[in-house]
């Protein structure tokens, strides 16, 4: 394109997860070489397939996208909302308004990979310009590989690899005001049918609010306050001592590059350290759905394709609903309907009484975090449930199956997290709150607690449903 061209030319900037202003290189380049942009977002769940937001994350994105224009608002934009396809919406669009180029910001999934190059190839057809940016990693999933020129299916040498390839891109701000086209024909957000039907999500704005405004001000609060202790603290879910913007990483509110750009300004280095290395997991979750798509849905240990998972019955609706008898992976379950939000160390638990204790496959484990969770990420949330499961990357050895009684005790030892989301539990002492079917009558008694009416027995024998697990195991262990 000629800068006389350039000029004189129209830009759609095609918004995704890539939900900000700040750190957002598809607008800076829409702005810096086009006279007018069109920021647009296209609804297209079926197009999206597995990374297509659920229920909990359709409410997340409903209120991110109405930040979302009142941002562009701010600095005299707007944004246009329509639904999908996006090849016919993106070719409509350009034609009515006149626009001779469109940019956006890559995705990593599978079905946004194939949809990404299928909107290029009809766009360029059509004589219109296009151009894809990196928005959302540190690194590209291609950049780091093995000396053998392979991607890599273990962390620790890949976080040292990418640690090794040197910073990020300094991330760029905001400009502040856009040069729009007229406004063409657009939905509200609220005609997206994206809030809950039913009453549910009145707890998801507890611990966090929606929009790149929000994003910053978690990760501001989070490097003034927790930092710090983050080492200590991570693994105790009563505490708030995790950043929270798993959600605002999900949506695009935020980048990876102004997180890691933060952690150079502040001095406390043990704390710093241990959180990079989680948003390089992140990193890792993405480097391994890009090169292994088929573990959106299929584990990368081909032995489990052959594991003799069990059907799905009334253990699973308890697990679901938090009424297993355990009591740490019940508050999470609860947590997790209530707020959307689920303490990691907790979701480890949950998964693997789900996976090694009752034998169910993580897909189903997998599918109900999608939906409930507000930062339903496909790629984390494979990675976390094959992780869990034994079957994925760098994954945890089969063998190792999370004791919840022991766990509880250990990372919620005073019953703080436990006593919050299982009221009928709270007035039991901590000697029996992490195992409460131990207690003798009088204590349950006393506490106005009756097994099987009050709170649930446990739906599987620990000892049992470990040997159980291990048995399965052996039968593909050598296949």
């Amino acid at each position: 394109m000629s800068s006389s061209s350039a000029r004189v030319s129209t830009c759609v900037v095609w918004f995704r997860r890539d939900l900000r202003l700040n750190d957002n290189p598809a607008l800076l380049a829409a702005c810096r070489h086009h006279a007018r942009i069109i920021p647009l977002y296209i609804h297209a769940p079926d197009e999206d397939g597995d990374a297509a937001p659920g229920g909990a994350g359709r409410w997340w994105l409903h209120h991110a996208l109405t930040a979302l224009d009142a941002s562009l608002r701010a600095r005299s934009g707007y944004l246009v909302v329509r639904r999908g396809p996006a090849r016919q919406t993106l070719l409509e669009l350009c034609r009515d308004a006149g626009a001779d180029a469109v940019y956006w910001n890559r995705v990593y999934d599978p079905d946004g990979v194939s949809g990404e190059r299928l909107v290029a190839s009809a766009l360029g057809e059509a004589g219109i310009a296009t151009e894809s940016f990196n928005a959302a990693l540190l690194h590209e999933p291609w950049e780091i590989a093995t000396g053998k020129g392979e991607p890599y299916r273990v962390f620790t040498p890949f976080w040292k690899a990418a640690r090794a390839a040197g910073g990020p891109a300094v991330p760029v701000a905001a400009p502040d005001v856009f040069s729009v086209a007229a406004r063409p024909a657009s939905l509200a957000v609220g005609e997206l049918g994206l809030l809950p039907a039913r009453n549910w999500g009145q707890g998801f704005a507890q611990d966090g609010r929606p929009g790149e405004q929000g994003a910053l001000e978690a990760l501001g609060r989070f490097m003034d306050e927790a930092v710090g202790a983050y080492p200590q603290q991570r693994d105790i879910p009563a505490l708030k001592g995790t950043s929270r913007l798993s959600p605002h990483l999900c949506f695009g509110e935020i980048g990876p590059r102004q997180i890691w750009q933060a952690c150079r300004t502040v001095s406390v280095h043990a704390g710093v350290d241990a959180f990079e290395r989680q948003l390089y997991w992140r990193e890792f979750a993405h480097h391994l759905l890009y090169h292994f798509p088929h573990t959106a849905r299929e584990p990368l240990d081909p032995r489990f394709a052959r594991f003799p998972w069990r059907e799905a019955g009334a253990d699973a609706e308890a697990w679901r609903h938090g009424r297993t008898g355990f009591p740490i992976v019940d508050a999470g379950m609860r947590e997790l309907w209530q707020t959307g939000w689920m303490h990691n160390r907790v979701r480890m638990l949950a998964a693997s009484l789900l996976t090694k204790h009752l034998l169910l496959p993580w897909q189903l484990g997998a599918a109900w975090f999608r939906d409930t969770l507000l930062d339903g990420d496909l790629a984390c949330n494979s990675l976390g449930w094959q992780w869990t499961a034994g079957c994925g990357a760098d994954a945890a050895p089969f063998f190792r199956v999370f004791n919840p009684v022991t766990q509880g005790e250990r990372f919620d030892a005073d019953g703080g997290y436990v006593r919050r989301w299982l009221p009928e539990l709270a007035a039991l002492p901590a000697r029996y709150l992490h195992r409460p079917w131990e207690a003798p009558a009088p204590v349950l008694a006393a506490a106005g607690i009756r097994l099987g009416h009050d709170y649930p027995w446990p739906c599987v024998d620990l000892k049992e449903g470990r040997v159980r697990a291990l048995v399965a195991w052996e039968s593909i262990r050598q296949s």
